[in-house]
């Protein structure tokens, strides 16, 4: 069953969530033409639907419901539809009868990712330059959404979606105020963690709406709670109401915390090691399209051992274990949601997108840390034993270890470097598209696609506008254009380059061109068409076209306020709370 809902009158103004929007008259439609014209005339097609729909007693169907489902820390050949070994037969499915792109990209680093997602800008235009957690006085790095932005709740709720979010929000500060939680940014109900990590089993900062809950029964597991509660907004939602869900899942981001059964399925699979997996990947990936033959498979990361040589390697094998289960279980829980939108006769009206907020982290963790995400007792009371320790075995409660830096190198296959960077292995990301009948089946697309597309995609398929302000703020331009017209594989409209800056960390992506710099390092010159995983370097040879980007980034620089890594990264504000 497609879900509809009433669209305003021409130069009709509603003040929704504070936001001041003008309205049109144009009407989307997923299943061909229905254009009212002055004089009730309209298409035979439309007339035939309007009189189908008619005698099923409801109304035509209009705008789609949209979903937007987020993995953290997860590599971009993890999945099974982009190449990995990892069992994700729904992620798979929606690829299947979607449409794959090969080169999207997020901005490398949870907090700066998530709100360049949420609000179509990029990250330090949100006052997310850095991290929620590490607030500095400057505009593009205060770790709060600033007041001149909106978010795609708060646009969609303008246009008559019901909004939902369950998971990971983390782009606004921990601390006494809620001024930029969920709710008061435009979503109608809200499950899941302020903070940015912690504990499958007893995450922190764990809320509903906005009040703070404690987990659930003893069997309480944040992917499924996150899966479970998604599935009860789909099933409870108002007939004909569309709807917006945000989906960011903690999974697979440290700590390594996965259900045993699940574990189990991967026990004996990692055995051979990195060398070997990211060899048997890479030749998959390119059978498969997703990466040109003609791009060389980077070096296995110098600070790696070959796997013959690695020590521990029962508990290295366990780590990628432990990792693969927590993809696994995310992939059962969107099942899930699938499920539910089939149930509810609403998968067919329904745009969902997958992403990754960065590439696969390559952080290890040590036997001292302690931080809010940490806990010091498991739920049980027995005392949890932090740090990669290769006396223990990750996977559950009392553990808190991360995968490191070995796995990280085969996640991002056949990308370098990792989240913090933006070499691509920091910044590509998987993407489906799955909207049937409106997004090619079993399509790839080689498009280039950056987050700042996805607030300018849900406001094309709602048909919502983009306000000027809100409550009474003025609101900035959105950066991105829609990814639309690249679900049937046309050109997107793009006319500016796209950039990323994090921890000083530079880049400008010019059509086939990219200029990279890794702090404090100077600019790298990389051909995307010929040599995607950046083995060679062209910029002593092109010094004009160095000249000529560099140029750009520093003009965008200046315009979204970035600032110099080296003041930035001086100590933080005073009592400030992360």
């Amino acid at each position: 069953m497609l879900n509809n809902a009433v669209t305003p009158e021409r130069g009709q103004i509603e003040t929704m969530a504070g936001l001041s929007v003008q309205h049109s008259s144009r009407r989307s439609d997923c299943g061909g033409s229905r254009t009212l014209y002055d004089g009730s005339m309209m298409s035979r097609r439309g007339f035939l639907d309007a009189l189908g729909a008619g005698a099923l007693g409801t109304a035509a169907p209009t705008r789609p419901n949209i979903v937007i489902i987020m993995a953290d820390d997860m590599g971009f050949s993890d999945i099974g539809c982009y190449g990995g070994e990892i069992r994700t037969p729904n992620l798979d499915r929606l690829a299947n009868n979607g449409t794959r792109f090969t080169q999207f990209y997020n901005t490398a680093r949870c907090c700066p990712t998530r709100a360049s997602l949420v609000t179509g800008l990029y990250p330090h235009q949100s006052g997310m330059g850095h991290m929620a957690d590490t607030p500095r006085l400057f505009p593009g790095y205060t770790g709060d959404l600033s007041p001149n932005c909106v978010t795609i709740a708060e646009v969609l709720k303008g246009a008559g979606y019901r909004t939902y979010m369950s998971g990971k929000w983390h782009v606004t500060p921990v601390n006494e105020f809620k001024h930029n939680w969920p709710l008061q940014r435009g979503f109608d109900r809200f499950f899941g963690t302020i903070h940015g990590a912690g504990s499958f089993y007893d995450p922190v900062t764990l809320a509903r709406d906005n009040e703070p809950i404690a987990p659930g029964g003893p069997d309480f597991f944040y992917t499924d709670a996150i899966g479970q509660d998604v599935e009860s907004n789909i099933r409870s939602n108002p007939a004909g109401d569309p709807f917006f869900i945000y989906v960011p899942f903690t999974s697979p981001h440290w700590p390594m915390h996965a259900i045993e059964s699940d574990i189990a399925r991967y026990q004996g699979r990692y055995k051979d090691g990195w060398d070997a997996l990211r060899a048997t990947r890479h030749k998959r990936m390119t059978a498969m399209g997703l990466v040109d033959k003609r791009w060389t498979l980077t070096a296995r990361d110098s600070n790696v051992p070959a796997w013959t040589e690695a020590p521990n390697r029962e508990w290295q094998q366990r780590r990628m274990e432990v990792y693969a289960a927590m993809v696994d279980r995310m992939d059962h829980n969107i099942g899930r949601m699938l499920r539910a939108l089939e149930d509810t006769r609403q998968l067919d009206n329904t745009l969902i997108l997958f992403l990754a907020d960065n590439g696969g982290c390559a952080e290890e963790l040590g036997p001292k840390a302690a931080a809010r995400h940490i806990p010091l007792k498991t739920r049980d009371g027995r005392t949890v034993l932090q740090g990669n320790r290769p006396d223990l075995m990750p996977g559950g409660p009392e553990t808190y270890q991360s995968y490191g830096l070995a796995w990280a190198n085969a996640s991002n296959t056949p990308f370098r470097l990792y989240k913090h960077w933006v070499h691509e292995g920091g910044i590509a990301s998987p993407l489906i598209a799955h909207w049937p009948g409106n997004v090619q089946a079993g399509a790839i697309t080689h498009e280039p696609g950056h987050l700042i597309d996805l607030m300018a995609t849900c406001a094309d398929v709602a048909g919502a506008q983009y306000p000027a302000a809100r409550k009474g703020v003025p609101v900035q331009p959105m950066e991105g254009v829609s990814l639309r017209p690249a679900f049937t594989r046309k050109r997107l409209n793009r006319r500016q380059p796209l950039f990323w800056e994090h921890e000083g960390n530079r880049a400008i992506r010019d059509g086939k061109w990219k200029l990279v710099s890794r702090y404090p390092g100077d600019w790298e010159l990389y051909d995307m068409q010929a040599d995607r995983t950046e083995m060679v370097n062209l910029a002593a040879r092109q010094a004009d076209r160095v000249r000529a980007m560099s140029g750009a980034w520093d003009q965008w620089a200046a315009r979204v306020k970035v600032v110099p890594w080296g003041e930035v990264a001086k100590p933080a504000v005073p009592g400030a709370k992360g």
